[in-house]
């Protein structure tokens, strides 16, 4: 396989949808992994696996209905493997093999057929030490946008995915791309002061726009950089209860075609009467109760 991503929005043609079968028993307080989950166990109103297999089936229809190639990792029993993103990601013809938390590790060896298909000259596997995950970085033609946490108690912080380290080494292997480091706030366990991933706070859709949530930015600064980059005219601010209720985490087939929960009305109607960009609902309220969405749910190897 050729793999081919030079930013989030070209024509999908492959991707990776992650597995929602097996999901196991509820997850404890303790063994949760970032906030949203945590608020939904405290709640006890974690998703059902019947609910998440039918999200993801809608999911998977319209993907095919845009004639995208959908592959699906190996299911590993009683063990949560919806979010695809994470595991691994690419950047123009490279799948970057992440260092994800050691609760998730097994998760990787599902994806071997997967991996397989690429020429081991193009799959990278990273220091142990430098940990990232494919939520945390955005690929925008020249740019990179990559979100981490600088926070001193990064090692105590399971929301913290992403490391300097990591960030330093992707500079080595893409040299030619601005690279933008995105500081993040984190909070294991109150979703409404924390983001887990960029692509929580920030998304790219069309050619030249953004869904961006202001506060999710330790500093203000990098919000109003990424606002200089876009043109605020060409960004969709999201707010506090939009960003819990992940409105920026939607996904792109094309520039002209996103898919997108169908209780995001105020994004949708944006996306469609501001921007002309056909906007594909589905329901995914269930699944966005384990700290993820769309875009987390895939990860896209091949775009036009």
């Amino acid at each position: 396989m050729k793999l081919n991503i030079k930013n989030e929005t070209g024509r999908l043609k492959s991707v990776v949808l992650g597995q929602p079968k097996s999901n196991g028993p509820v997850p404890t307080l303790a063994e949760s992994y970032d906030a949203k989950s945590y608020h939904t166990i405290a709640n006890n109103i974690y998703p059902k696996e019947e609910d998440i297999v039918f999200e993801m089936t809608e999911f998977e229809k319209v993907l095919k209905k845009y004639d995208v190639e959908v592959f699906r990792p190996k299911i590993i029993k009683d063990y949560n493997q919806v979010f695809a993103r994470d595991v691994a990601f690419v950047i123009e013809d490279k799948m970057i093999i992440s260092n994800i938390i050691p609760d998730r590790a097994d998760e990787q060896e599902a994806y071997r057929h997967i991996i397989d298909k690429v020429s081991w000259r193009n799959v990278i596997n990273l220091p142990e030490t430098a940990h990232i995950e494919g939520g945390d970085v955005m690929v925008w033609n020249g740019f990179l946008f990559i979100g981490t946490s600088y926070s001193p108690d990064y090692r105590n912080l399971k929301t913290a995915r992403t490391n300097e380290y990591a960030i330093e080494i992707l500079k080595e292997y893409f040299p030619k791309k601005r690279i933008i480091d995105l500081d993040l706030k984190k909070n294991d366990t109150k979703p409404y002061e924390g983001i887990l991933h960029l692509d929580c706070t920030f998304n790219i859709v069309g050619e030249d726009k953004c869904i961006i949530y202001k506060n999710g930015f330790v500093d203000e600064l990098d919000y109003q950089l990424l606002l200089d980059i876009f043109g605020k005219e060409n960004c969709f601010e999201v707010n506090d209860q939009e960003m819990f209720e992940m409105n920026p985490n939607i996904f792109s087939i094309a520039p002209d075609v996103v898919v997108s929960d169908k209780a995001f009305t105020r994004l949708n109607s944006h996306l469609r009467d501001e921007w002309g960009i056909t906007v594909e609902e589905i329901p995914y309220r269930e699944i966005s109760k384990m700290g993820g969405l769309l875009r987390c749910s895939t990860l896209p190897l091949v775009r036009e």
